[in-house]
């Protein structure tokens, strides 16, 4: 089974990520897949819309770290050790590109997330022109904590730098409705309304001429970038390698191999553990 689906349904392109069974969790297929998906769409002259969503219990739950952090061998993530910043670089910078897809598509793309778009998974979801979450949902870069930086930097250019500072400093999670009320995104619904929310939208940017929607993307677009988005993340591209690399990232790859991704996670969100001593914090710390 393809990792990602798609499918013309008259004018919109329905992109689905599809790993349910470890909640759409990215590996090194569904970023190349994705972006397969987002120029397929692009090119076909009858899609005026593209609708991204998740299969299962929620949208993405960012990089497979039982791949990536528990697994892959001793300290190794994208390459074998010792560790090559380039070779690091070029993966993610690669990574980067795909879910800057949805970005660059001459065509608008709408997201939905339900349950979560946590870390990498937030990523692709502020690629994305038009964000819709359900309520309940949460979205957040926890590896901000320790072992990541988002290399989109979107949060950034859709909040402002206090309230980026805001999420990135704690590595929070926060639901939809949080979302909305912030400004990261577009709106958030009950969970019983997304899907007739996100079609709503669909069907009326639908109605709208290809051309159109392309420049009033590309206008949009433009304002953005001219303010240095590329430059900024590459430097998220390199300091996320840098992230997995510290004595902290080091330190966090290593728990993780012996207890588990799922406790290492827990302490990492939770701040109980100092990653630089590599011992449990105490509690007057947390």
């Amino acid at each position: 089974m393809p990792v990602v689906l798609y499918e013309k349904d008259g004018r919109i392109a329905r992109i689905t990520l599809n790993r349910p069974e470890v909640m759409n969790a990215i590996n090194d297929e569904l970023p190349v897949q994705l972006s397969d998906a987002v120029a397929q769409a692009d090119e076909d002259p009858d899609i005026h819309v593209m609708v991204l969503a998740g299969n299962g219990s929620g949208f993405c739950a960012g990089y497979d770290l039982a791949y990536y952090a528990e697994g892959n061998g001793a300290g190794e993530v994208t390459q074998s050790m010792p560790w090559d910043p380039i070779k690091d670089y070029s993966f993610m910078w690669r990574n980067t590109q795909h879910f800057m897809s949805l970005w660059r598509a001459m065509k608008p793309v709408i997201c939905k997330v339900h349950g979560f778009a946590v870390a990498g998974g937030s990523d692709i979801a502020l690629c994305a022109d038009l964000t819709i979450m359900a309520e309940d949902a949460q979205i957040g870069y926890m590896p901000a904590r320790v072992w990541g930086c988002p290399t989109t930097a979107m949060w950034v250019y859709r909040l402002g730098a206090e309230k980026a500072k805001r999420m990135l400093f704690t590595g929070d999670k926060i639901t939809g409705r949080e979302a909305a009320d912030m400004g990261l995104i577009l709106d958030a619904v009950p969970s019983d309304q997304l899907d007739d929310a996100v079609e709503a939208m669909a069907s009326r940017m639908a109605s709208v001429p290809v051309n159109q929607l392309a420049m009033q993307k590309m206008v949009i677009n433009q304002a953005i970038e001219q303010m240095g988005m590329m430059q900024t993340q590459r430097l998220a591209t390199i300091f996320d390698g840098i992230t997995r690399h510290s004595p902290e990232g080091i330190n966090f790859k290593t728990r993780t191999e012996e207890v588990g991704w799922k406790q290492t996670v827990a302490e990492r969100d939770q701040g109980t553990w100092d990653w630089t001593t590599n011992q449990e914090l105490p509690k007057r710390n947390r």
